[in-house]
C-alpha cells in the first residue's frame, strides 16, 4: 500500500512538473523517445526489436531488473541461451497462435506490454513455487527459465511447464479486461479454500471431485477460471478425458458434488465467455497451439536468426 500510494505522489509530483515546464518554455519539435543506438545493441536485441517491439509494442526483457523484479524472493537472471529460446517458443506457441485464432490487431491489443524473464523460481514458505505473474494487463514475468535445455527440450516438457504458464496468465489479462458471469464463482463457492490449495490434504484427487481441474484451481475463482483455460487448451483431449473420468461420481448415493458435471458446467461458460467477449473458438484455439507444436521441430532454438 505504502509503494502504491508512493507511486501516486510521484506522478502526481511528475506531472506538475510538466505542466510548469510547458507553461514556461517552448516545446521542442525533437521527440524524447529515441530508436535504441545499433551500436550498443547485441544481435539479440535487434531480434527482440523486430519481433517483439515493432510489431507487438513488447518490451521484452531477458536482462533481469530489480525494478521488475519481485523483491519478496531470491532470484537469478535468465541465461543468455534460455532466453533465446524463450523467445522463439513464445513468440511461435503463444503469441502467434492469438494471431491466428483472434487476429494480429487483438493480439496487439491485450498482450501484456512487457514480458520479463526470470531464471530461478519464486520459492515460497509453503514448499510451492511461482512460474508466472500476470500483472494488471501490463506486463508477464515467468520464471525458471533456466531449466529449459534449447538442445534437448520437447513440446510435452513445453506444455507441461512454461506454455501452461503462458496461456493461464494471458486469461487473466482477457478476464481483467471483460469478466466473466458470477455464475462461475458460484459452482464451486463453497470449496475454494485461498492458499490452503497446498496443504498435502488438499489432494489432486479430491480437487478432481469437487469439480477442479488442479489444486491451484482451488485457491479462488480467477485461478479456477483460468486454469480450466489453461489445461484445455495445452494438455489435449485425452488429459481432459482422463481428468473427467477422474471426476466423476462414481456412486451416486455418496456425499459431495459430482466433480465431472461442475467441470463440465464451468467449461460450458468459459466457452460462452471467450467466444461472446473476444470472439474465440477455445476449440480452435487448442487446435491452433497443437497443430504449431508439432512445428517446434523447425524453430532453431539456439540462436536468435
Amino acid at each position: 500500500m505504502i509503494m502504491k500510494k508512493t507511486g501516486i505522489y510521484l506522478t502526481v509530483l511528475l506531472l506538475s512538473a510538466v505542466f510548469w515546464s510547458c507553461k514556461e518554455d517552448k516545446l521542442s519539435s525533437e521527440s524524447i523517445f529515441k530508436d535504441p543506438d545499433p551500436s550498443t545493441m547485441t544481435e539479440f536485441d535487434k531480434w527482440i526489436l523486430n519481433n517483439y517491439t515493432y510489431p507487438y509494442n513488447i518490451l521484452f526483457k531477458y536482462k533481469m531488473q530489480d525494478i521488475e523484479s519481485n523483491k519478496d524472493y531470491e532470484l537469478v537472471p535468465a541465461e543468455i541461451d534460455k532466453a533465446i529460446a524463450m523467445a522463439k517458443i513464445i513468440k511461435h506457441l503463444w503469441i502467434e497462435v492469438y494471431d491466428e485464432v483472434a487476429g494480429v490487431n487483438f493480439t496487439r491489443a491485450y498482450i501484456p506490454k512487457i514480458i520479463h524473464l526470470i531464471g530461478s523460481g519464486a520459492y515460497n514458505s509453503n514448499n510451492t513455487v511461482l512460474l508466472g505473474t500476470a500483472e494488471g494487463g501490463i506486463k508477464v514475468t515467468l520464471y525458471r527459465i533456466n531449466n529449459l535445455d534449447p538442445a534437448t527440450v520437447t513440446a510435452e516438457e513445453l506444455t507441461s511447464n512454461y506454455l501452461r504458464t503462458m496461456f493461464h496468465e494471458f486469461a487473466h489479462i482477457l478476464h481483467q479486461n471483460k469478466n466473466y458471469s458470477e455464475e462461475f464463482a458460484q459452482l464451486s463457492n463453497a470449496y475454494y479454500v485461498s492458499d490452503d490449495w497446498s496443504e498435502s490434504s488438499e489432494t489432486l484427487d479430491k480437487a478432481y471431485k469437487l469439480g477442479f481441474i488442479s489444486r491451484y484451481a482451488r485457491k479462488e475463482p480467477n485461478e479456477d477460471f483460468v486454469e480450466m483455460i489453461a489445461y484445455f487448451v495445452v494438455r489435449g483431449q485425452a488429459n481432459w478425458d482422463n481428468i473427467l473420468k477422474a471426476a466423476e461420481k462414481t456412486d451416486p448415493n455418496a456425499e459431495g458434488p459430482d466433480g465431472a458435471a461442475i467441470i463440465r458446467q464451468k467449461f460450458a461458460i468459459i466457452q460462452s465467455y471467450l467466444k461472446d467477449a473476444w470472439n474465440i473458438d477455445i476449440y480452435e484455439l487448442r487446435s491452433v497451439f497443437e497443430k504449431r507444436t508439432t512445428t517446434l521441430h523447425s524453430l532453431n532454438l539456439t540462436t536468435f536468426e
